[in-house]
Order: C-alpha cells, then sequence, then structure tokens
C-alpha cells in the first residue's frame, strides 16, 4: 500500500489563503451545528523537561472519504535554539479502511492556515461592514496570518499593533505592512491599540488577562484567539460580560481551555448556554452582528475539524498539481 507524503514547501503551493481554503474551514463550523461530526476532546501531552507541551487533535465528518489527526507542539525554548517555537504535521486517514493515505509534513503552516481563516469567517459574520483600523495585540506567526486571511472578507485602511518586545514588534510592522500593503503604526500600550481598533485581534500566550472591559467601546468587535489552554487568558473578568453577542468556535473546549474558563469570574455571570458556537452563524440559525454599534467577541481554541477541512483542500491540491511523493508502507 502507498502513502502520499507531501512537504511544507508543496503544502504551501496546494493550500493557500484563497476562496476555496476559506469555504472548506467555514463548511468545517457548519458541520459541527448540523451534527455530522465525530470531534474527541484534545489529547494533551505536557513535556516538563524541554519545557513544551504536545496537542493531538482529529475530527471526522459523517459523508466525507477522508479524515485528519494532527500532531501539534510548542515548545517555547526553541527560539534560543534558533527553531520555531511552534510545529505539526497531520496524517490523512481513509474513512473507508483507516489505513494511512498521507503524511503532510507541513510544519505547522496548515494549523497557521487553518486558523487565520477561522478569524476571517468571525470576521465576515461579526465585524462590522465598514473597518477602518484593525487592531492587533501580540506579533507571532497568527498576528500575521490573522490580518492576510481578513483580507478575503473586510478591507481596512491602517493596522495599530502593540507588541512586548520592541524589535519584534517592528519587523512585525514591517512585515505585515508590506504583505497586505497598510500602514501600520506601533501602538504604546495595549489600551491604545483597543481604544482605536474597529475590529481588533488578540494572539499571545498570556496567561494574565491584556484587555479590560473599561477600553471597550460602541462597534468594536473582538477575536481573541490566544486563549487555548487551561489557564491562558487575554479578556479581563467584565470584558465578556460587556459584550452584546458573545460567539465561540466550540462551546464545551472554549469553557475548558478558552476565554469562557473565565465567564464566572465577573459579577455579571454569563450563562454558557448563551454564547452561541460559530457554527450558529455560517447556518444562519442566528444573526452575528444585529446592530452598527454592538459589541461582538469572538473566542477561538482551534478545532480538529479545521484540520480535517484544510487536509482536505491540501490533498485536492496536491492532486491537481501532481505534488508528493509515493512510498510503499
Amino acid at each position: 500500500m502507498s502513502i502520499l507524503v507531501l512537504t511544507e514547501a508543496e503544502l504551501r503551493q496546494c493550500a493557500r489563503i484563497d476562496a476555496t481554503a476559506l469555504a472548506a474551514v467555514e463548511d468545517a463550523f457548519t458541520w459541527l451545528t448540523e451534527g455530522r461530526v465525530m470531534m474527541p476532546p484534545i489529547m494533551h501531552i505536557e513535556v516538563a523537561a524541554a519545557p513544551g507541551d504536545v496537542d493531538i487533535k482529529s475530527a471526522y465528518v459523517n459523508g466525507l472519504d477522508s479524515f485528519a489527526v494532527k500532531i501539534g507542539s510548542g515548545f517555547f525554548g526553541n527560539s534560543a535554539l534558533g527553531l520555531p517555537n511552534s510545529s505539526a504535521m497531520m496524517v490523512v486517514l481513509s474513512a473507508q479502511t483507516g489505513f494511512c493515505e498521507a503524511v503532510l509534513l507541513d510544519n505547522g503552516y496548515l494549523t497557521d492556515l487553518r486558523t487565520g481563516l477561522a478569524g476571517a469567517v468571525v470576521a465576515k459574520y461579526l465585524a462590522p461592514e465598514r473597518v477602518a483600523t484593525v487592531g492587533v495585540i501580540g506579533v507571532g506567526a497568527q498576528a500575521r496570518y490573522q490580518v492576510r486571511c481578513l483580507q478575503l472578507v473586510r478591507d481596512f485602511e491602517r493596522i495599530v499593533v502593540f507588541g512586548r518586545d520592541p524589535d519584534r514588534t517592528r519587523r512585525y510592522a514591517d512585515d505585515i505592512g508590506a504583505q497586505v500593503d497598510r500602514p501600520v503604526e506601533i501602538a504604546e500600550s495595549a489600551e491604545t491599540v483597543v481604544r482605536a481598533a474597529d475590529l481588533l485581534i488578540t494572539t499571545t500566550p498570556s496567561r494574565e488577562p491584556i484587555i479590560r472591559p473599561e477600553w471597550l467601546h460602541q462597534g468594536l468587535h473582538i477575536t481573541a484567539m490566544g486563549s487555548d489552554l487551561a489557564g491562558k487568558q487575554e479578556l479581563a473578568a467584565g470584558v465578556l460580560a460587556a459584550a452584546d453577542r458573545v460567539v465561540c468556535d466550540r462551546r464545551e473546549q472554549c469553557i475548558a481551555m478558552g476565554e469562557l474558563q473565565y465567564m464566572e469570574v465577573s459579577g455579571d455571570r454569563i450563562d454558557a448556554a448563551g454564547v452561541a458556537e460559530l457554527g450558529d452563524l455560517t447556518t444562519g440559525r442566528i444573526v452575528g452582528r444585529e446592530r452598527d454599534d454592538a459589541i461582538t467577541i469572538c473566542d477561538l481554541t482551534g478545532t480538529g475539524v479545521q484540520d480535517t477541512a484544510i487536509a482536505r483542500v491540501a490533498m485536492q491540491g496536491a492532486g491537481q498539481l501532481g505534488f508528493g511523493v509515493q512510498i510503499e508502507s
């Protein structure tokens, strides 16, 4: 039996920031809400010696002939070794036989892509129609992918960014400004970014709240995607309660490891049942942004069904381009 092996360089050509990939990720959230998905809890492995951690995510979608299992790692001492802090790979399995069909050696590219595209899906339904200023907190990979993917669904005039490391922040400003052809302003504080933004993206691994409720203003949308593990937090108590609409990618997952961990910390309790899932918006079951002056928030933790969706896009692209090497198992 042969297995297709694809490299990162090939996968970057097979799956791109485009309408096809965006539609696939949007479909993934629709499948969740339609009840077509079998998605187990995330398997999390702490590697204390590094220190680091490994997550395993997957999802089978009823009606599809294949699905992905992803192994993703985060070893934040890697930068001292001249290596990326995060990496990942995916294995594509047949839904008929369970045998491995492909190994996608993407080094985290497909995860970065599908996460950025999820942010674009969020913006499509929740962001104001007119976005003058995009605010970004954090200057890592997702600070880039979120903004680049956002251009698929919203135009904007400028970016305002805050990062803790001045050198990395300047590099980010130079990089993203060239990539999206928009001016980038470096802010002196997170508060300055929040108050200036029409659409705010938080992309940090913070374990202390960064965004305060008193900074919010009418018409603001926040996509918070940094909190994806128990103990992480970007939004202070009271921020969720101040919103007119709170949405998440998967409710039980966000309660366990997203910003919804903290929904009862505030004196204004938020009932989890009142938090919509993104699939409720993509299926049309509820309206995302109901008023121009509404404050909306989406909590993204990353789901296995997104990995299956983007892996299938990559496999289709590989077939069209004739990429990959077949090896015998």
